[in-house]
């Protein structure tokens, strides 16, 4: 654990203040975990440039840290292209059109982000969630964050939403759960625009616009 920041952090979900914004981002910086808002379910990540960090959210999720399956967070499109093969006019467009939201776009990717995981990821989820206080961390931290939504136990209740709940449930897991109000009990809508047409391969929250 990062020494000092296994706690909660409460955060304006419309203004977020710089103060717990800078205290996210250096639990961040010194490879911690978090759990955080987003506009559809609370998320778990990490700064994408701490490969120990990576290697424990794996772990935490029980996954492979060479294919994890995790998404990334973005602040907006410019920041996308780092990670992902240049993007068509019609793939760009619909991008444009339904984001900021609750979609998580699965893109060819780039060169670099197989040099991250050590494999031959060929793919990359993308998220920019219509949320402020996800886009005031990434863009503190000035990279993406790797992300995947935390799940309940509960049969009928999939997402945990009371983020005092997840504190309980995670305060000896993650470093650090930020509280920006209550979450939804949706996930994202997945778009794979791998091929010659997008395909939403996950209703969820998000109404894809064409």
């Amino acid at each position: 654990m990062v020494p000092g920041t296994k706690m909660l952090i409460r955060v304006h979900p419309e203004n977020p203040g710089q103060r717990q914004i800078i205290h996210v981002v250096n639990t961040l910086e010194e490879g911690g975990i978090i759990i955080y808002p987003t506009d559809s379910v609370y998320a778990m990540g990490c700064d994408i440039s701490n490969n120990r960090a990576l290697e424990k959210l794996a772990r935490i999720k029980g996954k492979n840290p060479k294919n994890p399956g995790f998404s990334f967070i973005f602040s907006d499109l410019r920041q996308i292209s780092d990670y992902s093969k240049p993007l068509d006019k019609t793939t760009f467009k619909l991008l444009k059109r339904n984001l900021p939201g609750p979609f998580t776009f699965i893109l060819p990717a780039s060169n670099q982000v197989p040099k991250m995981f050590k494999n031959r990821k060929k793919t990359i989820g993308v998220r920019i969630p219509a949320c402020n206080v996800t886009r005031a961390i990434v863009q503190k931290l000035g990279r993406p964050l790797l992300t995947t939504s935390i799940h309940d136990e509960d049969e009928i209740i999939d997402y945990i939403t009371d983020p005092e709940l997840i504190f309980k449930k995670y305060q000896g897991v993650v470093d650090l759960v930020v509280d920006g109000g209550p979450g939804n009990n949706h996930p994202t809508t997945i778009v794979d625009c791998t091929g010659d047409e997008p395909v939403v391969i996950r209703e969820g929250l998000g109404v894809l616009q064409y």
